[in-house]
């Protein structure tokens, strides 16, 4: 059986499935980014995220909510954290200085897996895809992706705001010469 739904994959699925795990690795090395590249990946792994729900429950307003509320308890709990040390934002530059981690590949393949697993379940269960528990379980580990993606993204957005901040309050206090 595990064969045969791997060879009724379609293919693109293999390549995004590279293209996140290439993207992941990436991830794991210490780098400078500007902003764009920071909020960039966040927002389309949260569009990806809400596409599950969408696609899969389309009528179902409590999967949406359900989401919601991971995703916002998830990227509350991750924006209330503290950055990694090493992590700095450099305002001249606008650029930030970011040690690697494997969190952000754990969360790119959880997310994969978990799209993967309900297309699987919506043609060999489908009877599981319109229970009660199924899409809410699925809906909300969605969320929780979408929240961690996005709690990461909003500190070091959250830094840029409050260095650039900090440096306009200093350089209106330094004396003019």
């Amino acid at each position: 059986m595990y064969l045969q739904i791997l060879q009724n994959t379609p293919r693109w699925v293999f390549a995004l499935f590279i293209a996140l795990l290439w993207l992941g690795l990436r991830q794991t090395l210490s780098r400078q980014m500007g902003l764009k590249r920071v909020l960039l990946p966040a927002m389309a792994l949260t569009a990806f995220s809400l596409y599950g729900v969408l696609s899969a429950w389309p009528t179902q307003a409590l999967t949406l909510l359900c989401w919601m509320l991971a995703a916002s308890v998830t990227g509350w709990s991750v924006l209330r954290r503290a950055l990694p040390a090493g992590t700095h934002y450099e305002p001249d530059a606008q650029r930030f200085a970011v040690p690697g981690s494997w969190v952000p590949l754990a969360a790119m393949m959880g997310l994969f897996m978990i799209k993967y697993v309900v297309g699987v379940a919506m043609v060999v269960h489908a009877d599981w895809v319109h229970e009660a528990g199924f899409p809410l379980v699925c809906s909300a580990v969605y969320g929780g992706f979408s929240g961690l993606f996005l709690g990461r993204a909003g500190r070091l957005w959250l830094l840029a705001w409050r260095t650039d901040r900090a440096a306009r309050q200093w350089d209106a206090s330094s004396p003019v010469i």
